[in-house]
């Protein structure tokens, strides 16, 4: 037997609380070499003298492992439990011993796996509106100009012409709210604005003043319509949170600037020298950006100001959860107290980390609900543009990634394509529409809420940023409009089956199948028949 291959701990992912009576649990093992898994389980304190058994699931396999699944439920949750492994030199025990041929249950304190009690702090739940989210992402400036009569004197491009770095398109929060029965009719029940707080750039991540909604996109006053409309019509609201770093314009700063160390706010910043100075550069900020000073996150100051900050656009104006800039850069302390703030004022609002990475120690319910899936959007690259996997390695690659987190973190994940940090999709698949239609699909299918980045359903083009963020062509009815209605009405729950046949990319969930064809020839598992670079999506025995 492979024991280098054997892993389990208990923490998330491998051991979760998902209610105060039930314990999910996961075992890895080499792909193909376990023929059979059982944990062997009982309140810790009785285990010595009685025990029970459950089978576990092969639930997916990657290109190195094979994960085995199962739930336990008791009415006493003071776990103990270890695990038998059949394999081909028989039967084996697993403990925090490793493999080894007989188990000593009368001496199980020493080494058997334990979860000691499930305190209900500590069961990870879902936010519930989740898991039927079909978000939209929009990037303000250039989605649609309301009808509200806003200064537009700063606008300095027309409607569709390839955007700048300082470009101004003149988009607003009107404009949004303006467009919500179009995104309904859509089937978009979520969506996600890129930064509308008082900043000089178009994209609002250099942040001068989080108390003030950017007059330029219509003031508190047009967020506070958008929100009460899109509620109205049941439509969530987040924000763009960007709490690593500030523009050089934000007050605190600029106090700095004028009193070095006897500024009240000096530590809110990583300075090296008494006055903070460009040339050269002696403070830390956002990537190389000398005009975003970096905030301090673990000093309690920073942290209660900005935990009110996060509370306040909840309580104020109703917004459904933040969608969090550069988390990973920011201190998890202070990520923790933010939780505590936010969930305190709004159990349901959800917290979205940007993270391209893998973010599991940051995802056990004391931090973030979930990330941006760029981990998704990259294999999907992978597969329907770049070429670089075919349907057998997308399938352990998909696995390999809900064995990153819990089943509850998987169902909050924020699936998307690209966004406005990307390339645009349908420019990395060089036009493909049946790849951009296949990827949407599967998205879709996935655990997760899909993300629809806007003009998307339009075919909208684009490079880099700014590239990709092009203006809404309201005047093109054509698209994937079409699919996506149809996509939006799949139920996402219950559990996915992941897998690959004559070289087809296969999705089960529920009474839903997809067969993504990447190959250059017709493909057919079992009656189901899929032309090449196409996909079929079916509900039982039916096309959708």
């Amino acid at each position: 037997m492979n024991q280098q291959a054997v892993f389990h701990a208990p923490d998330p992912p491998f051991c979760c609380p998902v209610s105060e009576r039930s314990l999910s649990l996961r075992l890895r093992a080499a792909r193909g070499e376990l023929q059979r898994v059982e944990v062997i389980y009982e309140n810790k304190y009785d285990f010595y003298r009685k025990r029970r058994r459950a089978k576990m699931k092969l639930a997916y396999q990657t290109e190195l492992y094979d994960w085995f699944t199962v739930t336990l439920t008791c009415t006493d949750t003071r776990f103990a439990y270890i695990f038998r492994l059949y394999g081909p030199e028989g039967a084996r025990y697993f403990s925090e011993d490793g493999v080894t041929e007989t188990y000593d249950y009368k001496k199980n304190f020493y080494n058997c796996f334990q979860y000691p009690y499930i305190n209900r702090a500590d069961v990870q739940k879902t936010v519930p509106w989740m898991e039927k989210a079909v978000f939209y992402q929009i990037f303000v400036d250039r989605f649609n100009p309301g009808s509200g009569g806003l200064d537009k004197s700063h606008v300095n491009m027309s409607w569709g012409d390839i955007p700048a770095p300082k470009s101004f398109a003149g988009g607003d929060l009107d404009g949004v709210r303006e467009k919500l029965d179009y995104l309904a009719g859509l089937g978009v029940n979520a969506v996600y604005l890129t930064p509308i707080f008082f900043a000089p750039s178009n994209h609002k991540y250099d942040t001068w003043d989080f108390y003030t909604v950017d007059p330029r996109f219509g003031g508190g006053g047009a967020l506070k319509r958008l929100v009460d409309a899109a509620h109205a019509g049941g439509m969530r609201i987040i924000l763009d949170g960007v709490f690593n770093h500030v523009g050089e314009g934000f007050a605190p700063f600029q106090d700095v600037v004028r009193r070095g160390r006897d500024s009240e706010y000096f530590d809110w910043f990583i300075i090296r020298g008494g006055f903070p100075r460009k040339e050269p550069l002696n403070y830390e900020v956002f990537a190389a950006c000398d005009y975003m000073p970096k905030l301090n996150t673990s000093n309690p100051a920073v942290q209660e100001y900005l935990c009110k900050v996060g509370t306040y656009y909840i309580t104020e104006y109703g917004i459904d959860g933040w969608r969090l800039d550069v988390a990973d850069e920011v201190s998890r302390d202070f990520w923790r107290a933010f939780r505590r703030a936010v969930k305190g004022a709004n159990p349901e609002a959800v917290l979205i980390a940007e993270n391209w990475h893998d973010a599991s120690a940051s995802l056990r319910g004391d931090q973030f609900d979930s990330i941006m899936n760029y981990s998704v959007t990259k294999a999907c690259l992978d597969y329907f543009a770049w070429g670089k996997l075919d349907g057998q390695h997308m399938a352990w690659k998909l696995s390999e990634l809900l064995m990153r987190n819990s089943d509850p973190v998987n169902a909050m994940m924020l699936n998307l394509l690209d966004s406005h940090d990307t390339y645009r999709f349908l420019t990395e698949a060089r036009g493909d529409r049946e790849a951009l239609h296949a990827a949407l699909s599967l998205i879709f299918m996935l655990p997760g809420a899909p993300c629809i980045f806007y003009g998307t359903e339009k075919y909208t083009t684009g490079g880099y940023d700014p590239d990709c963020r092009r203006c809404m062509d309201w005047t093109d009815s054509s698209g994937a409009a079409p699919l996506i209605q149809k996509l939006a009405k799949i139920p996402r729950t219950g559990p996915i089956e992941i897998s690959s046949e004559d070289g087809m990319l296969i999705l089960r969930r529920g009474k839903y199948a997809l067969y993504i064809n990447r190959t250059n020839r017709r493909a057919r598992a079992g009656a189901v028949t899929v032309p090449a670079m196409g996909h079929r999506l079916l509900k039982g025995e039916k096309d959708l």
